[in-house]
């Protein structure tokens, strides 16, 4: 049950844009007991369903500019090779550790950013 509640948490925050692998990976983490791998590789997995239905509305509400979106989706698969090739050489506590250091600084962000 804990994992069903985790997940809808995830993708309601998901859909508001905010990234729902903020609430994911620690949820399974500490929750789940799943290693810091494991639930980023899960977080991964569960973007994919979520990203094709927010992209659907997206598109139907034309908020999405093709022009730009080729060049944004070209630098993400590149990131995410790079990243997962890093990710995998980083052992699982320091991941942990450093995931939890760009939540508090994307945190940090959020709370001073100017509107």
């Amino acid at each position: 049950m804990k994992l069903f509640i985790i997940g809808i948490l995830s993708g309601i925050i998901s859909g508001m844009g905010i990234g729902g692998g903020a609430v994911l990976i620690p949820s399974l983490v500490f929750f789940a007991a799943l290693k810091q791998h494991q639930a980023q590789g899960v977080n991964l997995i569960v973007f994919i369903p979520v990203a094709i239905v927010a992209l659907i509305v997206h598109i139907r509400d034309k908020n999405v500019d093709f022009k730009y979106a080729k060049w944004i989706i070209l630098g993400g698969v590149i990131g995410a090779i790079l990243g997962s090739i890093l990710a995998i050489r980083i052992e699982s506590d320091s991941l942990r550790r450093y995931f939890g250091i760009f939540l508090l600084f994307i945190g940090i962000y959020e709370l001073f950013k100017r509107k």
